[in-house]
């Protein structure tokens, strides 16, 4: 696909200043010209649909360990294939999309119907792009920051630009037939980088076996920490993100072995606005639910959400390193143990009661000497591979609010032959089964 895109030969000023300028032919409207309320129930044998921050809207996997008890189905809103849905507490986090197909969404989350002119995957896109996410948290309400809602009556006077129908099916076409490229290549990448750990844990196990590791000591792994710190979310206020403290997610980890940064930051009011604590430098990082088994060391004091766990080591037991490479042996036992009907976890204490193995000091240090130059090859790819993911999506995303918000014409761009468009928008960086399943809100 040519990404050799060009602005718009004409711009006015949209008044609005997250949109700025916008092409001289479009609109600026208020939701409420764009969409209806669906407030329909007693469809009691439709599926049932649910909200991810991935994918957006898709039909419940109601099989496999992710089936759960479902309130009276008589209740839950009917969503027509083509209508937009989005999750009243986390439309700020982009947890919106177009149906795939009619079926039931939660009573509490709010299903809006696309007007004549209207192609709901433009606005899908649109309204995960960051600017818009902003205003959404503007506008959302509730008693307490942490309870804000985005209902109907508050989504409907939100302005949005509104391209002509026809441009706006051209711009859809385009960004989905993108994204779709985007998410195989970086599907590909993840391939990769699951081979290269299989190959390191498999190196691993060969370096521990050769230097003996049964020698050690066997104990719980509670009693080699000085504490597994859990972590959280702050609520969708403004004044919470985008600060100094580095707040650590299941994506961040999928990306790097070693954690001095995240894609996204707390402010010290939203760490005070949740139940996450810093923890120092040198504690090791585990996600503990969608996926259970990543692993990482905090090269610096930070934060992390409910996907992760941080194990602080007692080193005057075990090293930081050890912890991280006696943890990684752990990895298919952990997933055993995990439970879940959404997604499954390890809880704190079923973790903490799991048995590693302490050698002595010197002997930890030459076991990791050993290991640091049979992996490095491995790791220096793994790394290299995380940063070409992060620009790949980064320049994803930048390109996708640019066309929404019409700093670039595609009308005249080519699309691949044979590409398949109407795919729902591209997940954000992360592994394939990252935290981000949202449950109805009954």
């Amino acid at each position: 696909m040519s990404t050799r895109l060009r602005p718009y030969p004409e711009y006015r000023d949209s008044g609005i200043d997250w949109l700025g300028r916008i092409p001289a032919h479009w609109d600026v409207v208020r939701n409420g010209r764009l969409f209806a309320e669906r407030n329909e129930t007693g469809f009691p044998d439709l599926p049932i649909l649910e909200v991810s921050l991935r994918t957006g809207v898709r039909v419940r996997d109601m099989e496999g360990g992710r089936k759960q008890q479902m309130a009276d189905r008589a209740k839950y809103k009917r969503a027509v294939h083509g209508d937009i849905a989005y999750n009243i507490m986390r439309m700020w986090q982009g947890a919106v999309g177009v149906a795939p197909c009619d079926g039931l969404i939660s009573p509490a989350y709010v299903v809006a119907r696309p007007q004549d002119g209207v192609d709901p995957r433009f606005y899908a896109h649109l309204f995960r792009t960051t600017a818009y996410m902003r205003e959404v948290d503007f506008a959302s309400r509730g008693i307490v920051p942490d309870r804000n809602r985005l209902y109907w009556q508050y989504f409907k006077p939100l302005l949005s630009p509104r391209p002509p129908p026809d441009e706006q099916r051209r711009i859809a076409h385009f960004l989905d037939a993108y994204t779709t490229q985007m998410q195989r290549l970086v599907a590909a990448k993840r391939r990769t980088v699951a081979i290269l750990d299989e190959q390191r844990a498999q190196i691993i196990e060969a370096v521990l076996t050769k230097h003996d590791i049964s020698s050690g000591i066997e104990m719980m792994l509670k009693r080699a920490l000085h504490d597994i710190v859990g972590g959280s979310t702050p609520s969708p206020n403004t004044d919470f993100w985008g600060g100094d403290i580095i707040w650590v997610t299941p994506p961040d980890i999928s990306a790097s072995n070693r954690l001095s940064d995240s894609r996204r930051k707390l402010t010290e009011a939203g760490l005070r606005n949740c139940a996450a604590s810093i923890v120092p430098p040198g504690s090791v990082i585990l996600t503990t639910r969608a996926p259970v088994g990543n692993i990482a060391i905090a090269d610096v004091a930070l934060a992390t959400n409910q996907g992760c766990k941080a194990l602080v080591p007692d080193r005057s037991k075990i090293s930081t390193e050890f912890l991280a490479l006696a943890i990684s042996r752990l990895v298919p036992e952990m997933r055993v143990l995990a439970t879940g009907t959404t997604f499954q976890e390890i809880a704190g204490s079923r973790l903490g009661a799991m048995k590693i193995r302490v050698p002595a000091p010197n002997i930890q240090k030459s076991m990791l000497d050993a290991v640091r130059e049979e992996t490095k090859p491995l790791d220096v790819a793994k790394e290299r591979i995380g940063t070409e993911i992060n620009l790949i999506l980064e320049y994803r995303d930048s390109l996708i609010a640019a066309v929404v918000m019409g700093q670039l014409d595609v009308r005249e761009a080519r699309l691949p032959a044979g590409e398949v468009v109407n795919v729902p928008p591209a997940e954000p960086l992360g592994d394939e089964e990252m935290e981000d399943e949202l449950e109805p809100i009954d």
